[in-house]
């Protein structure tokens, strides 16, 4: 029997009249992936205003790890509620703040003793790290990667790739950023392949120290260990020992972007941990609160420590609403085991994709890492061309018909799940159900290639 059933047409009159009094009052700029209004949610599933009832495969962009409404998280909000909700930590410092920080120093990758600070947002985190390696190094530049995605902020934006639509038309943006490719085998940059290439991309950051940037000269390379935006890329396991390896012999920080990947999405609660990534400091939002606004910065504390009295902080960074749903994120991350539970998510995706992969030429390539999966579409695998149309496709079938989800890859081609980790094996298969139908309906439409 079928755990989720359209009761109207997907999107309703609800819905269509709730757009046009959005197109009236909101910025065009403010993007949605869906033409649907949410009125209530629970663990995986929606349910948008007209009654249709959904699977989130979107997770709030991989906000909800732990569900929407994950009750330990609601009852300590509610908790908090009953005591204050604003004093500024920067005035009132209060105990939930200091807390958090002392649970991220302790399960942060990376060696030595470390510290924290919590701020509102992931683009605000990945700011106040460049803030704090230039600060530590006092050295300027930054070197970030082909295809990643740090944010919306002006910093942030320097540093994220993709143009459309995040950077174009915003330009001049802040200097002594530079970018390299990443390890995305699918598209190597220099036309090699794995394992024969040595992880060459990695290596070639000291022909870019060289040619581009001297290595005195760069604070940080900052990385997602596993590429958000850019397409859910994973890379090689040899990509960041070496890479880090070549790091530490120019004194130059490693800042490990986990907004996207970190809180067991990927099998364990870092996605450093299973790549050998070594960082010298991590950036967290996203899942670490189950649905509220905090960022945190966690890194060595001779570090963190650099910056004066005063030169970090913000009126709402660290809001103790959020401190209490962060703490109660990470017991019910423990206590449910969702870091074995992402693991078996993945592997009964990557079986079912495999199938897909081997039936349609639209599949071209299946790739993550636990649950932090993707199918990266292409309209022929000879080409590997970016079927960017059928990816756009692909996602209004999976929403008119009972699963919501969202695309990447700086080709628009990519379908990435990001599922709460709490989901159901049967809302699981019944999401893949509509998946691999979408595919077989966008396949069957496709015009016949020509040789």
């Amino acid at each position: 029997m079928s755990t989720i059933q359209l009761r109207t047409s997907v999107p309703g009159p609800r819905s269509l009249a709730l757009m046009k009094r959005r197109d009236a009052a909101v910025v065009r700029a403010a993007f949605h992936a869906t033409p649907i209004f949410v009125a209530k949610a629970e663990g995986a599933v929606i349910e948008d205003v007209d009654g249709n009832r959904m699977i989130d495969f979107a997770g709030g962009i991989g906000c909800v790890n732990t569900g929407h409404r994950a009750p330990a998280v609601i009852d300590a909000v509610r908790r908090q509620l009953d005591r204050f909700l604003h004093t500024s930590f920067n005035v009132l410092p209060y105990e939930s703040y200091v807390a958090v920080c002392e649970k991220l120093n302790a399960i942060a990758p990376g060696k030595g003793t470390k510290k924290t600070l919590l701020v509102n947002t992931g683009a605000e985190a990945t700011e106040n790290a460049v803030k704090i390696a230039r600060a530590y190094t006092r050295r300027p530049a930054i070197i970030a990667f082909e295809d990643a995605f740090h944010g919306r902020t002006y910093m942030a934006m320097a540093m994220t790739s993709k143009t459309h639509p995040y950077k174009a038309g915003f330009e001049p943006f802040p200097a002594e950023v530079y970018r390299i490719p990443y390890a995305y085998c699918y598209r190597c940059s220099y036309s090699l392949k794995y394992p024969a290439c040595e992880v060459f991309c990695a290596k070639h950051i000291e022909d870019t120290f060289k040619r581009v940037v001297a290595a005195e000269s760069v604070a940080a390379v900052i990385v997602e260990p596993i590429l958000g935006e850019g397409g859910f890329v994973t890379p090689p396991a040899e990509f960041y020992p070496t890479l880090t390896e070549i790091c530490r012999k120019h004194g130059i920080l490693v800042i490990a972007d986990e907004v996207q990947t970190g809180f067991a999405r990927t099998g364990a609660m870092f996605a450093s941990e299973r790549l050998e990534l070594d960082p010298d400091m991590v950036t967290t939002a996203k899942s670490l609160t189950g649905g509220l606004p905090m960022g945190a910065v966690t890194g060595r504390a001779d570090i963190m420590d650099v910056a004066g009295s005063g030169q970090l902080g913000g009126t709402f960074g660290g809001n103790p609403a959020a401190c209490e749903a962060a703490l109660a994120v990470l017991e019910t991350i423990e206590k449910e085991n969702l870091c074995a539970r992402a693991n078996a998510l993945g592997e009964r995706f990557r079986r079912r994709a495999a199938k897909w992969q081997a039936q349609w030429e639209l599949v071209g390539e299946v790739r993550g890492l636990g649950a932090m999966q993707a199918l990266e579409l292409v309209r022929r695998k000879a080409t590997r061309e970016p079927a960017d149309e059928e990816t756009k496709q692909v996602a209004q079938y999976c929403y008119e018909h009972g699963l919501v989800l969202i695309t990447a890859g700086s080709y628009s081609n990519v379908i990435r799940l990001l599922m709460p980790l709490v989901v159901t094996d049967a809302q699981m298969d019944e999401a893949m159900d509509v998946m691999e139908a979408a595919l077989a309906h966008v396949t069957q439409r496709k015009p016949a290639l020509t040789a």
